[in-house]
């Protein structure tokens, strides 16, 4: 059963909890704006775990450089608790990432499936 996230009025999003991972499902914008939010209430939850993230950013509309610094973060923070963390995106997202050439260190996925078989893999 996917738990509603309050985030912001710009960014939304569901979390959903298995044995060994939990999926985040993210809608609207990961900006300056929505950035704080999304560190403070993820961070919370990689905190209490699973250690394993799924980040699903699929219907992302947009993500700036704060957005982009966020992800960085909670990657940190995963593994620093142990965890791994794979972030599914859509063409507008990976655009963004690639410009900074983060793609490889942030372990972007296309499909929640293939990031799964990814934390099967670790």
């Amino acid at each position: 059963m996917a738990e509603t996230l309050n985030l912001t009025v710009s960014l939304r999003g569901t979390r959903e909890v298995r044995s060994n991972y939990q999926l985040f499902r993210l809608t609207g914008l990961l900006d300056a704006f929505s950035e704080p939010t999304f560190r403070k209430v993820l961070g919370k939850y990689v905190e209490e775990g699973p250690k394993h993230i799924i980040l699903d950013l699929s219907q992302i509309d947009f993500v700036d450089s704060s957005g982009i610094g966020a992800l960085v973060h909670l990657k940190k923070q995963t593994e620093t608790n142990g965890g791994t963390s794979q972030i599914v995106t859509n063409a507008r997202v990976t655009q963004t990432v690639k410009t900074v050439n983060l793609e490889q260190y942030l372990g972007l996925r296309s499909t929640v499936e293939a990031a799964l078989e990814n934390i099967q893999a670790s």
